[in-house]
């Protein structure tokens, strides 16, 4: 999913990596473990002692996990159009009343997480994100998800002191504007950016809009 930022950030090393239970990765035998457990594990692999985190949707809420566990080792970073995975239940009621199910669930992915401006305007784009998307399915996907490994709270946040890049689209079924200036109000060292126009997928809808904010953030931290 990230073919569009590969080329952009070729100034720095950049590692992307399919979670356990989608695309290639899965699980052979034994405990499947939790998601800031894998990255943890890879980031010691490659022998990157600290870096500069950039997650979206469900990957934005493993990445929060993982800087709430290890910020020592996290430079700065990026939650892009991710509901970021707080428990406190007036937040979680929140997202009931945005997306009601089974309504929300049954429109096609595609319908959920790309704006309305880009699929009238990229036929081609949607139906290559279409593609991508069928093909990050894993053929033996995980019985349970991963849990994470810290219950995320607002109260929580309060702690974290990790440069932020909080982004979303102004066309974001899941994460609108407001729904960001809750995370800002909480984590210290944080700010919003909202992309016009923009739906779930600001990576692949707006990918120079993207990479440009994402390398300029990175670049001073």
């Amino acid at each position: 999913m990230w073919e569009q930022q590969a080329p952009a950030f070729a100034s720095c090393r950049f590692v992307a990596y399919d979670r356990l239970g989608h695309g290639r990765s899965r699980l052979v035998s034994g405990d499947p473990g939790d998601a800031v457990g894998d990255l943890d594990a890879l980031l010691q692999h490659l022998r990157i002692e600290r870096v500069h985190l950039v997650g979206t949707a469900a990957g934005g809420m493993v990445a929060l996990d993982y800087a709430l566990s290890f910020p020592r080792r996290v430079r700065s970073l990026v939650l892009a159009n991710s509901i970021g995975g707080v428990q406190d239940e007036d937040y979680l009621a929140l997202h009931r009343r945005l997306r009601p199910a089974p309504q929300f669930n049954a429109l096609p992915p595609h319908v959920r997480e790309l704006g309305p401006a880009y699929r009238a305007a990229n036929p081609d784009g949607e139906a290559r994100w279409i593609a991508l998307e069928q093909q990050s399915r894993a053929a033996h996907p995980l019985a349970a998800p991963q849990p994470a490994r810290n219950r995320i709270t607002f109260a929580a946040l309060e702690k974290l002191d990790v440069p932020t890049l909080l982004l979303t689209g102004d066309a974001d079924l899941y994460v609108p504007e407001p729904l960001l200036r809750l995370f800002e109000k909480r984590i210290k060292n944080s700010k919003v950016l909202v992309l016009p126009g923009v739906g779930h997928s600001a990576y692949w809808e707006q990918p120079q809009a993207f990479n440009q904010a994402v390398l300029e953030f990175i670049q001073t931290k």
